[in-house]
C-alpha cells in the first residue's frame, strides 16, 4: 500500500508487535528530516476521508457504539433499543491514545490516526478530551497532533492511568505491558467498568504465550481475558497490517461484583523482572517535552 505520492510504505510487522518499538526503527536520517506539518495534516484528513466510505468502519462504529451505550446502561437491552440509541447522545467520555507511532513516515500509523478522530467524532469526544503520547513522536508531528486539538501528553506514564470517567483507550498493536499496567491501575469493580479499550485481542495475547509465562509477567490481563467481554473487530485484507487482531474489551460491573473480594485486595504493581523484550519505552529512558494549545482543526 501507498501514498499518492509514492512517499508512503506499510511497515510490516510480526503480528502483535509494538508499534512504538515499530517506529523507532524508522532511520534517523528520516526522522530528523523537518516535517511539513500542512502537508501530514492535508494526508491525515484525505486518510479520514477514505476510511469514512469503508464498510468495515461502518461495523467499528456499530460496534463500538453499542458497546459503550451496554456498557453505560449495565444491562441487557434490545437490539432495536441500541439500533435507536445510535445517533443519540451518551455519557461523556474521554480518550487516551498510547503507542500510535511515527504517523508521518509510517502509512499504518497514519491509519489508525485516521479511525482514532472518527471514534472520537462517532463517541462525541471533544477533540481535546482525546490524550496522546509516544515517545516515538518527533517534535512536528505533536505540532501536527496539536493542530488537530488534541491533547498531547507530556508525560510517560507507561500506561498507568486511572480511569475517573468512563474512558476509551486506544492501544492499537501496543505492548502488553501497556495494557497490563493499565489494568493495574484499574483493578477495582469500580474504575474497570470505566475502561473501554481498543486494542489488540486479550485471548488472543494468551494464545501466543506461554500458559505460566503469560500468568507471571502479564497477570492482570491473564485474569482480564476470564472477565471482560471481547468483541472482535472487523479486519479487512487490505489493512491486515493495520488492524489485524484488534478487539474491543469492555468490563460489565455486575459481572465484575460477583467475584471474590481476595481477587481485588492489595494488586501489586507490576515488576516485569522476567522480561527481556518489554515492548515498551519506560519513564526513565526519555526526556519530557512541553505542551501546548492551539484552535483544533474541523472534520467535515
Amino acid at each position: 500500500m501507498s501514498d499518492i505520492n509514492g512517499k508512503w510504505q506499510v511497515q510490516r510487522r510480526r503480528k502483535g508487535a509494538s508499534r512504538s518499538l515499530k517506529s523507532l526503527q524508522m532511520s534517523p536520517a528520516h526522522c530528523n528530516e523537518p516535517l511539513d506539518v500542512g502537508k501530514t495534516l492535508k494526508r491525515i484528513k484525505e486518510t479520514v476521508s477514505e476510511i469514512r466510505c469503508e464498510g468495515f468502519w461502518k461495523e467499528w462504529k456499530e460496534q463500538i457504539l453499542a458497546a459503550v451505550l451496554l456498557n453505560q446502561k449495565d444491562r441487557e437491552v434490545s437490539s432495536s433499543q441500541i439500533q435507536e440509541s445510535l445517533d443519540a447522545t451518551i455519557s461523556p467520555l474521554e480518550c487516551v491514545c498510547y503507542g500510535l507511532g511515527t504517523f508521518s513516515s509510517c502509512v499504518s500509523a497514519r491509519y489508525q490516526l485516521a479511525i482514532m478522530l472518527l471514534l472520537l467524532d462517532a463517541t462525541k469526544i471533544p477533540l481535546k478530551d482525546c490524550i496522546v503520547f509516544d515517545p516515538a513522536f518527533s517534535s512536528g508531528e505533536k505540532d501536527v497532533l496539536r493542530e488537530l486539538g488534541l491533547t498531547v501528553l507530556t508525560d510517560n506514564e507507561e500506561g498507568k492511568r486511572l480511569a475517573t470517567k468512563p474512558t476509551l483507550f486506544y492501544l492499537v498493536h501496543c505492548g502488553k505491558a501497556l495494557y497490563n499496567n493499565l489494568l493495574w491501575k484499574n483493578w477495582s469493580p469500580k474504575c474497570l467498568p470505566l475502561v473501554v479499550i481498543i486494542g489488540n485481542s486479550f485471548s488472543g495475547m494468551r494464545e501466543r504465550m506461554i500458559e505460566r509465562e503469560f500468568k507471571r509477567d502479564y497477570g492482570y490481563i491473564s485474569q482480564a481475558v476470564t472477565m471482560c467481554e471481547e468483541r472482535q473487530l472487523t479486519c479487512p485484507s487490505h489493512l491486515t497490517d493495520v488492524f489485524s487482531d484488534t478487539a474491543l474489551m469492555t468490563f460489565n460491573s455486575s459481572k465484575l461484583n460477583t467475584l471474590n473480594l481476595s481477587t481485588w485486595t492489595e494488586p501489586p504493581e507490576p515488576r516485569y523482572q522476567y522480561c527481556s523484550d518489554l515492548e515498551i519505552t519506560q519513564r526513565h529512558s526519555m526526556s519530557i517535552h512541553t505542551n501546548a494549545t492551539v484552535t483544533p482543526l474541523q472534520f467535515a
